[in-house]
């Protein structure tokens, strides 16, 4: 079962092996979805025990004192921190805290176990296997190889062609205006 949002937010997956260039990726693609009018948002997974905020400010001393939920705001953002200790992450929660108003994509990196449209990165070199890589959510295969797959193939290395693949994608879905 494919997950769904509260608020219908399209979710893809860019998915790989560790090593395999999914930020590098991601550090390009979103600028040029942003020139083609996509407003993209993003949900890294994370495998460490990660804390954004720094230890010895208030908001760091404040949350730490007990504060289940704490939002740190300036005038140029805000960022909610939630202490969630005894369960895991949950994508379609996630997701449903962006502004749908803001966004036309929430992209996801990591979370390659869950039910969403995926594009994964496949690099030889990296030492991985492709088998285990695409499972029924995989829409697209971004590689450097010439490989026979089920899905349609993209260079890795051509960003403006991964963008039109996207595109295209959310056009079909009748996301996005044309």
């Amino acid at each position: 079962m494919a997950i769904i949002t509260k608020q219908n937010i399209p979710l893809l997956g860019i998915t790989a092996y560790s090593g395999t260039g999914k930020t590098t990726l991601l550090k390009q693609l979103i600028p040029a979805l942003s020139n083609m009018g996509i407003r993209c948002a993003l949900i890294k997974h994370s495998h460490h025990n990660m804390d954004i905020d720094i230890p010895g400010k208030d908001s760091y001393e404040l949350r730490k004192a007990g504060a289940s939920q704490t939002i740190v705001a300036c005038d140029q953002r805000w960022a909610l921190m939630t202490e969630t200790p005894n369960r895991a992450v949950n994508l379609a929660e996630l997701a449903d805290k962006f502004d749908v108003n803001q966004i036309d994509l929430v992209l996801v990196e990591g979370f390659k176990h869950e039910h969403i449209d995926k594009i994964a990165l496949f690099r030889r070199s990296v030492g991985k296997p492709l088998e285990g890589l695409i499972d029924n959510h995989v829409i697209a295969l971004a590689t450097n190889e010439d490989i026979s797959v089920n899905v349609p193939l993209l260079d890795i290395n051509n960003i403006g062609q991964i963008a039109n693949f996207i595109q295209c994608w959310l056009n079909d879905k009748n996301i996005i205006a044309n």
